[in-house]
């Protein structure tokens, strides 16, 4: 028995969700599931279809991006994660998906606009698209410096990776985040409904205004404000 099998279960367990989801097809996304004593993380193999995953089928890594145990190589995005890791001490759980809306407003090099009160539940700011990372960085350790495109769009626009836990990443495809993987899916299931929905809204009218403020604040506070009410106590 492993003292990794936490972690491996939970990296597993969340992984099969992106299907069931409807998040991935054939091998396109990757969860991981961190370990903040032991300084490592769980993340799907490579090139592994869903059906054939186990929890002993995950790839221990730690946040360097080296493998610790298992016979399979991580995924290609293990670097990305590694990195999101070593510089955000607050989280737990990463995904990466192709989700298709998502991935074309990513493709489109847009950021998602806050049109309405689901949006405004999870975020106060239009969902970021990171700019397409530049030729050295492509041309360097790519999935390595994704992480780091990833962290300069937050910095550069002054976003906390603790309050906006999802990112477009510009001709790519969306990555979130969270304390948990479940939270983590979660927020990527949130940001593919939040896709869709942005689209539809700017084929219905494409003049849609932007949620005004007072209902921003109202609707993210009242989930996640010091006086919060929704849900259960």
């Amino acid at each position: 028995m492993s003292h990794y099998d936490h972690i491996k279960a939970a990296a597993y367990a969340a992984n099969m969700q992106l299907p069931k989801l409807g998040l991935v097809v054939f091998t396109f996304g990757n969860v991981s599931a961190a370990d903040r004593a032991l300084g490592v993380f769980a993340i799907k193999p490579s090139g592994v279809p869903y059906e054939d995953l186990t929890p002993d089928s995950m790839v221990i890594v730690d946040f360097e991006g080296k493998t610790v145990e298992g016979k399979l190589r991580p995924s290609s995005d293990t670097r990305t994660h590694a990195v999101l890791y070593r510089h955000w001490a607050h989280i737990g759980g990463i995904v990466h998906t192709h989700s298709t809306y998502a991935t074309a407003w990513a493709q489109a090099q847009r950021d998602i606009p806050i049109f309405g009160t689901t949006h405004a539940d999870h975020n106060t700011v239009d969902i970021p698209c990171a700019p397409p990372m530049d030729d050295a960085m492509i041309q360097g350790d790519y999935e390595y410096e994704t992480g780091f495109q990833i962290m300069n769009c937050l910095n550069d626009r002054k976003l906390r990776y603790e309050e906006v836990e999802m990112i477009l990443v510009g001709n790519h495809a969306p990555f979130t985040w969270g304390k948990t993987p479940e939270k983590a899916v979660y927020n990527s299931a949130v940001l593919e409904s939040v896709a869709q929905m942005a689209l539809l809204t700017e084929q219905i009218n494409p003049r849609a205004p932007r949620l005004k403020d007072s209902l921003i604040k109202k609707h993210f506070e009242r989930k996640h404000g010091p006086d919060s009410y929704y849900g259960q106590a």
